[in-house]
């Protein structure tokens, strides 16, 4: 009787792990979609009335890059989500249930995208920041006018609500990324708890 009273026990953990991989998986890629869907909206918008998602001032050339990166890995993440309510499904199966290290490596590959996704937005916002201040420091100081004369010393360029734009879709970036992580590190922990107590 304590066996089988054991035995409930333990496919009450399993049943629970699966239901979480199933749920979480299901909202963080929803909640990926949408907020990774908001700064393609919003640059869409700004090309439609601007004609560029660039903007008059001319940003490095490594902030596209890490740009594009970033945006790959976003989409690399959204798809990972999408895979784990298939893992809880597996988890659920006894006879289809996956290793605890097969499970932990799963969602220790999408942490690690999302981490490094992280990384890149905070990297693009900090240089793109620092560009904007050093415009507004070479402007005359004093408040911002409606229209200024730049001077050639900074290529005839200014800062837009273009640049802003751009600011606020990465933003939104990291916060899908963020998002990730936290879910991420939510199955992990749950990941290790449930099959650290089946062995028990």
């Amino acid at each position: 009787m304590l066996k089988n009273l054991v035995n409930g026990l333990h496919v009450s953990k399993v049943d629970g792990l699966a239901k979480t991989f199933q749920r979480t998986g299901r909202i963080g890629f929803w909640t990926q979609i949408v907020m990774g869907a908001f700064p393609v909206l919003l640059m869409f918008y700004v090309f439609t009335f601007s004609g560029s998602i660039t903007g008059p001032r001319q940003g490095l050339p490594i902030v596209s890059y890490l740009s594009a990166m970033n945006l790959l890995l976003l989409v690399f993440v959204i798809f990972w989500f999408s895979r784990y309510p298939a893992l809880g499904r597996k988890i659920a199966d006894p006879a289809q249930r996956p290793s605890e290290g097969s499970v932990t490596r799963t969602v220790w590959i999408g942490l690690i995208a999302s981490s490094i996704g992280i990384v890149f937005s905070i990297l693009v916002m900090l240089i793109e920041v620092a560009q904007m201040l050093f415009y507004f420091l070479a402007a005359p100081q004093g408040g911002v006018p409606t229209i200024q004369t730049t001077p050639t010393s900074l290529g005839g360029s200014w800062v837009s609500a273009v640049d802003f734009a751009s600011l606020m879709a990465l933003v939104m970036a990291l916060a899908a990324e963020v998002l990730a992580t936290v879910f991420g590190l939510w199955l992990l922990f749950r990941t290790t708890h449930t099959y650290e107590s089946l062995e028990d």
